[in-house]
């Protein structure tokens, strides 16, 4: 069962949200399913067809992000996704919250990366499949 249909995150600048999430939506595989001037999204929507498909908002929002445990969490297809998912984040304005790497306490092929987008929003990308499925 796929638990989420879509998530919304808020970012005070929607210029710099927008380059940092086209840049990791796009090492990931997602594609962007609209671009307004306060708002952007990622993935694919749900329709009468395909009820199992889920999709990110970044919606603009002045308020402050404080520091929090909250995050989102986005399945990558292979490790590759994930380190390019670092790396674009690392190239457009995110910061390390933890390097692409094996975390064997969730379980063994568990390989994250995670990082902090412009704004303060926690992000994370994750590959469950071992290196050699």
């Amino acid at each position: 069962m796929q638990l989420l249909d879509h998530v919304s995150i808020g970012v005070p600048d929607i210029e710099a949200g927008r380059r940092f999430y086209d840049a990791i939506m796009t090492a990931l595989g997602a594609s962007k399913v609209f671009d307004r001037p306060t708002a952007l999204g990622y993935g694919e929507r749900c329709t009468t067809d395909d009820i199992s498909s889920t999709y990110l908002a970044v919606y603009l929002d002045p308020n402050e992000i404080g520091e929090n445990k909250r995050h989102w969490c986005f399945k990558a297809p292979s490790r590759e996704h994930v380190d390019a998912f670092f790396k674009a984040g690392l190239s457009t304005g995110g910061k390390s919250d933890g390097q692409p790497g094996l975390r064997p306490y969730y379980h063994r092929d568990y390989y994250a990366a995670f990082l902090i987008d412009p704004a303060g929003n926690r992000v994370e990308a994750v590959c469950h499949a071992p290196t050699n499925p």
